[in-house]
């Protein structure tokens, strides 16, 4: 079961679909925002999509004007060349990991169920979270926890790990919540569990690195007067998403000419993020932490 689109109404409004546009959805998935993006096209409409999980392939959508591209969105910008897409009227992301991916206890992606260390997007990479957590260095291991999950006690979980690891190396969920469970808080031990699989997610999936590279690419991609449409899940994806939709770079500095002239690449259609209302919150507790930004490329 993949999850209801989170945001849907209001991404797809972001959009501002042309019937004859071309249009991508970055992150395929279950295909919700894709199958409503197919609605508002006419005969001459194209969408095209992105997923590096083969288990996204099921879900495709049978018609002409639709192609999936089962691949990673980082080469958004060389399929687009490949297919002779650009430039596109229009790109979505959904930045969020799928309900598929968590239900599915082999994934590793549920900090609840019992399942091989992976937390892989795409399962024929070669790193998985196995790796990370019984080969990082110590220093290492606390620089993800710091960095990616904002965990104030990040160097006795380091230290925790590495002295684990010493007797036994790491191989399920169940086993490395278990070796860490003194350096879990009491009465925040989901959210602790869950700021922590985040962390090593990011870093399996190199998350922050591959999210730069669409939205640089996107700018590249896009018309002017396309819209680039991006919900994301956490403070770090979505600091990027401001920051780079505001100034065209990543510290959100406005850059200025010699005679103080600006050239930002988009003018924001939403000042402030769109987040879910009362309704999608109580039907989808998965979408409680989605901000979505719209910004239409000058």
């Amino acid at each position: 079961m993949y999850h209801n689109p989170v945001l849907l109404i209001e991404s797809i409004e972001g959009l501002s679909i042309k019937p004859e546009g071309t249009y991508v959805d970055v992150t395929f998935g279950g295909g919700g925002h894709s199958r409503e993006i197919m609605k508002h096209l006419d005969e001459s409409g194209k969408l095209y999509a992105f997923d590096q999980d083969d288990d996204a392939l099921a879900n495709t959508i049978d018609d002409e004007r639709f192609i999936l591209i089962n691949n990673n969105f980082k080469f958004l910008k060389n399929f687009l060349k490949l297919y002779a897409a650009t430039p596109v009227d229009g790109i979505l992301a959904d930045l969020g990991i799928s309900s598929h991916q968590i239900d599915i206890p082999e994934r590793g992606f549920s900090t609840r169920h019992k399942g091989e260390l992976d937390l892989r997007m795409n399962r024929n990479q070669g790193k998985s979270a196995k790796d990370v957590i019984n080969n990082y260095s110590e220093e290492e291991l606390k620089m993800v926890f710091q960095e990616y999950g904002e965990i104030p006690n990040s160097w006795k979980l380091a230290r925790t790990i590495v002295e684990h690891r010493k007797t036994q190396e790491i191989t399920d969920t169940e086993q490395f919540i278990e070796a860490i469970k003194s350096c879990i808080p009491k009465k925040i031990e989901n959210k602790y569990l869950a700021m922590l699989f985040q962390a090593v997610r990011i870093e399996v999936n190199e998350e922050l690195d591959v999210l730069k590279e669409l939205l640089i690419q996107s700018t590249e991609c896009l018309k002017p007067g396309g819209r680039l449409v991006v919900i994301s899940y956490h403070s770090l994806e979505d600091r990027l998403v401001k920051n780079y939709m505001k100034s065209g770079n990543f510290k959100g500095e406005i850059e200025k000419d010699f005679y103080g002239n600006t050239f930002p690449p988009y003018t924001l259609i939403s000042r402030k993020p769109i987040c879910p209302g009362e309704e999608e919150l109580l039907r989808n507790n998965r979408s409680r932490s989605a901000k979505l930004r719209i910004a239409e490329k000058i």
